[in-house]
């Protein structure tokens, strides 16, 4: 059932940059909608802050155990979820450093090995260019920034 009222979901999300300076992220192939992609993460669940949810999230998703780094955005989006839900949801975006590109996916949940079933590294020329939509729309302005700061 599709609900019209927003439900509340808070998320960490994660910049995770091979030794390269790429970022990694996750193909999403939903059915009934164009295929996206995204960063790492997820809600944050009872009791745990955002930091803590990032290097949970960070884990079940990627299989590297790494501390986040800083919170580098902070903002609060609305968004229709491709399981049906009205989202609202602040987002704090880390940035983490993996001394590799080789993932692990067997944390991944149900849903996600539904409909998560790729994933490649990015650098900021192919974010600008690529043919399909990136979430957040803005990640080559927030990947040049760190560029520009570390």
């Amino acid at each position: 059932m599709t609900s019209t009222t927003p439900v509340r979901r808070d998320t960490a999300r994660l910049i995770v940059r091979d030794p390269d300076g790429r970022i990694l992220l996750f193909r999403f192939t939903p059915e009934g909608r164009a295929p996206f992609w995204a960063t790492p993460g997820g809600a944050v669940d009872p009791g745990e802050t955002h930091a803590e949810a990032a290097k949970r999230e960070l884990f079940e998703e990627t299989g590297f155990q790494c501390d986040p780094g800083p919170v580098i955005d902070t903002r609060e989006v609305y968004y229709h979820a491709f399981w049906g839900e009205e989202i609202v949801s602040e987002e704090q975006y880390f940035t983490v450093r993996v001394p590799h590109t080789q993932i692990d996916t067997s944390g991944h949940e149900e849903i996600e090995r539904a409909v998560m079933k790729s994933h490649d590294w990015f650098d900021r020329a192919a974010l600008a260019n690529w043919h399909e939509t990136i979430y957040p729309e803005d990640i080559a302005d927030l990947l040049a920034t760190l560029e520009n700061t570390v």
